[in-house]
């Protein structure tokens, strides 16, 4: 789908480094990106597969993960609206396959750059170039702060810690909440469990309503 008026008038403010580009090269761009839609659960990229294009969000989420040969899952991090994701980016640079999946969260709607396009804006524009290395900035400080958790923090700490970081009440499966922390959902479930017991929560089907939020909040920082 090729991107409408409407969509430029949304795009432009959640990416203002484009607003940088000359008007000319602007039209070009427009007229060469290709708007796309997602419903959730839907897989679109996964390991070993080429990068086909740099993605910019509209709107909806996406979930970067990571499976073991287990079966097991640990999410990288989250892509929003306003954001890219730093694996197409590497991808895209190397010229190598991905190395994680994507899967759409929430319905998603983005704008997708082809990759002839990305390396071209990258060349030669110092606003496009300067974005794409901030996200690797900021990226590369969430994976540091996501390794140090799994490797030296305790997961009932890091279950305190999410829980309490997210809006209340939570809708998620523990299968859902123990993808994000890397961990098994028969652990996640015990510890919910033993959370509620405690008083600090009310469990739900698929919903968690945090009625505590002082005590997780010491808890996770003991």
């Amino acid at each position: 789908m090729m991107i409408d008026n409407d969509t430029r008038s949304r795009l432009l403010p959640l990416y203002p480094m484009l607003g940088e580009l000359p008007a000319a090269e602007l039209e070009a761009i427009l007229a060469t990106a290709k708007q796309m839609q997602f419903q959730a659960g839907t897989v679109i990229f996964d390991e070993n597969q080429p990068c086909q294009g740099f993605p910019l969000l509209l709107s909806g989420s996406l979930r970067v993960i990571k499976s073991a040969a287990n079966g097991r899952e640990l999410q990288l991090y989250r892509v929003l609206p306003g954001e890219s994701c730093i694996l197409t980016s590497s991808c895209l640079l190397g010229h190598t396959p991905y190395q994680a999946r994507g899967i759409v969260e929430a319905p998603l709607e983005m704008v997708m750059l082809p990759a002839t396009l990305f390396h071209r804006l990258l060349g030669s524009h110092e606003a496009f170039r300067r974005y794409v290395f901030q996200l690797f900035t900021e990226r590369l400080t969430d994976l540091m702060e996501l390794v140090t958790a799994v490797a030296f923090q305790k997961l009932d700490r890091r279950l305190a810690a999410l829980l309490i970081a997210r809006p209340i009440p939570l809708h998620a499966t523990h299968q859902a909440l123990a993808d994000e922390l890397g961990s098994a959902r028969e652990m996640v479930s015990r510890l919910l469990k033993g959370f509620a017991e405690q008083g600090w929560l009310t469990l739900g089907r698929e919903q968690i309503t945090v009625t505590d939020v002082a005590a997780l909040k010491k808890f996770s920082t003991f």
